[in-house]
């Protein structure tokens, strides 16, 4: 074992050696040599549209500002992209970017052509109240061109190493004053190429070569979050203090001040409510009102952007502003009620050891339910800007995060952890008779609890029957639903039913009937399909499918080959797939399960997850087989 141990050490510092060695040297602003000019390709990606030649950060020696220098090659007309420009910053209080520079390189008949941007076309857009953004594309770019900028900024907490391009250098040097107090979290797991510096060391100087590109990925969760980067906390700011951050936000007049506002006719609503002697009853009650009578303009955002009244007056509103009202009727109504600062999956997870305001970017409702077990207390989260959203059910674009919730009345604020363990439930009912034509007649109950249910009733009122009808058939023109009956849509705490008659076209040829007992569930094609997996996997929430199904064989046919009974299961007991098949006399009875416990997946453990999904999904897909007597 310390032989293999000390060969991959040495193997790893020649690689990291042999990589710094061919890494062509940083170049000031301006300097460009012919070897970039005349490159082709990427060489460690060779179908790259595009490549950051390198990104550098350099603090000046009070650690006050940083000047950051990115160079990027473009390869062909879908490259092109790469040359339009945002940059944000962080905008709350100062205005955080200057000194901004940017030009094209081409070469024409072997000589270099420089153009440089007009620096009218540079332009301020304000995002939100903490982000604007500077934005600009650059000129006379194509095919060949080299692209670069330059900026000077004057605060900064992520230094991203990858891009959604492959990098062929990036570089951060760092200069802090102790006195304030910082730290840095690394979100890395390649090798750095230089890695000078400590975690409270004041100067530090990090640097990584090609690295590959992120590309999107099925359940890839945040991509920021996979990207490979550093993030740098400075004690001295409240952007990274629990307690601060909330003291903060409360102190904001578009968040604090919308807390207490009274609500024009609210009385009705409230009265109403008060009536409920069960408080699930009343958070039900008042959460449907709020889902259903107050509309969502689009915006996601932790503060208010027109205000509460004005969202409650025009029935529609931010999701701040639509979570405000119906925080406010909550608690008017008697239900203990505190507001949950979020980040949702696609923003960007917050990391408990260095929280940042910047990360947050929506505000949802928390409501304790039993507090008696300390360490593990039972809360509903609410958020009624989405219409699909059970009371009693977490939401999925929340899930597996931290979060702050903010306590108004004793200013304690804490993290709070986002996780739904309760598997969301699928069940699918078959009972079908085959014909000797190859027809099967039958019907299917389908019964959907939890994130299933959401994402059902989602599909049918988004889609509309006729669509859905297609998406439950898996788009198979062979499958014909001849009815459609759906219960319990608008029930929280009941699951959707839906009650399906349908026929299908079997294939079949020369005496024999093919057939696929996997009907009506979404697991017809398997969505991991790359041997490598370049991010975590994140599927949400735990979930539970089960397939029991009772056919019956027609007349003058018999079994010529069932599906083998089996289980399967993950190296770590995470998930297991059972299959059951059995005959007697006339009639095949059928049994699938598949049952996962965990919804979290790294990616250095995909190897196992990428073999057990290619075969679960071909024993899924196994057909059984029926033979003319």
């Amino acid at each position: 074992m310390k032989k293999i141990s000390l060969a991959v050490i040495l193997c790893l510092i020649s690689v990291i050696t042999r990589a710094q060695d061919s890494i062509p040297p940083y170049q000031p602003y301006g300097k460009v040599n012919m070897q970039d000019i005349e490159m082709k390709a990427c060489d460690f990606e060779k179908d790259a549209n595009a490549e950051v030649l390198f990104d550098v950060g350099t603090m000046d020696s009070f650690g006050r500002t940083m000047t950051r220098h990115v160079r990027v090659k473009i390869f062909n007309e879908r490259g092109e992209n790469q040359a339009n420009i945002r940059v944000l910053y962080y905008s709350y209080d100062v205005n955080s970017i200057d000194n901004v520079v940017a030009e094209t390189i081409n070469a024409d008949n072997g000589k270099i052509e420089i153009t440089p941007l007009d620096k009218k076309l540079i332009y301020n857009q304000k995002i939100n109240k903490f982000i604007s953004a500077v934005t600009f594309t650059m000129p006379n770019v194509k095919p060949g061109s080299i692209i670069e900028y330059q900026y000077r900024c004057y605060s900064f907490s992520n230094w991203f190493f990858q891009s959604d391009i492959p990098t062929r250098y990036s570089e951060i040097k760092t200069v802090f004053n102790l006195s304030g107090g910082f730290k840095y979290i690394p979100y890395i797991d390649q090798p750095l190429i230089k890695n000078s510096g400590g975690a409270f060391d004041a100067i530090q100087d990090k640097a990584m070569a090609n690295v590959h590109s992120l590309p999107d990925e099925p359940y890839m969760g945040s991509k920021p979050n996979n990207l490979q980067h550093m993030q740098y906390l400075l004690a001295d700011l409240w952007l990274n203090s629990w307690p601060k951050i909330g003291k903060l936000i409360l102190g904001f007049k578009d968040f604090g001040d919308e807390l207490n506002w009274s609500l024009a006719d609210e009385s009705t609503i409230i009265k109403h409510a008060k009536t409920l002697t069960n408080n699930d009853d009343k958070i039900a009650y008042v959460f449907d009102w709020v889902k259903n009578n107050i509309k969502w303009n689009g915006n996601t955002s932790f503060y208010v952007s027109d205000g509460t009244v004005k969202a409650w007056n025009n029935k529609t509103g931010n999701s701040a502003e639509i979570n405000f009202i119906l925080y406010h009727l909550l608690k008017k109504s008697g239900v203990k009620v505190y507001p949950l600062i979020v980040s949702t999956k696609s923003y960007g997870k917050i990391n408990p050891a260095g929280p940042d305001i910047l990360g947050f970017n929506n505000t949802l409702v928390y409501v304790p339910v039993d507090t008696t077990d300390v360490n593990n207390p039972k809360f509903y989260v609410l958020d009624a800007a989405n219409k699909y959203n059970l009371f009693n059910v977490k939401p999925q674009e929340e899930l597996n995060t931290f979060c702050i919730r903010l306590n108004t009345d004793n200013n304690d604020h804490e993290p709070i952890f986002i996780e739904n363990t309760d598997p969301s439930m699928e069940s699918i009912s078959l009972n079908a008779e085959i014909q000797p034509d190859g027809k099967m007649n039958g019907t299917a109950e389908i019964r959907n609890t939890s994130y299933s249910k959401t994402e059902q009733a989602s599909n049918y009122q988004t889609k509309g029957e006729k669509k859905y009808i297609d998406y439950l058939a898996n788009d198979d023109n062979t499958i014909k639903v001849t009815s459609l009956k759906l219960e319990n849509m608008d029930v929280d705490t009941l699951p959707l039913l839906q009650n399906v008659n349908f026929t299908i076209d079997l294939a079949g040829s020369d005496g024999y009937i093919y057939f696929n007992p996997n009907l009506f569930t979404t697991m017809h094609k398997n969505p991991f399909l790359n041997t490598i997996r370049y991010n975590d996997i994140d599927l949400g929430y735990n979930s539970n499918t089960v397939i029991n199904g009772i056919f019956k064989i027609p007349a003058g046919y018999k079994v010529d080959a069932l599906p083998q009974n089996l289980t399967m299961i993950t190296p770590d007991t995470s998930i297991v797939f059972r299959r059951m098949i059995n005959q007697q006399d006339n009639t095949i009875s059928v049994r699938y399960v598949v049952a996962r416990k965990k919804s979290i997946y790294f990616k250095k453990d995909y190897a196992n997850f990428y073999d057990f999904f290619k075969k679960m999904y071909q024993m899924l897909n196994e057909q059984i087989v029926l033979k003319k007597s």
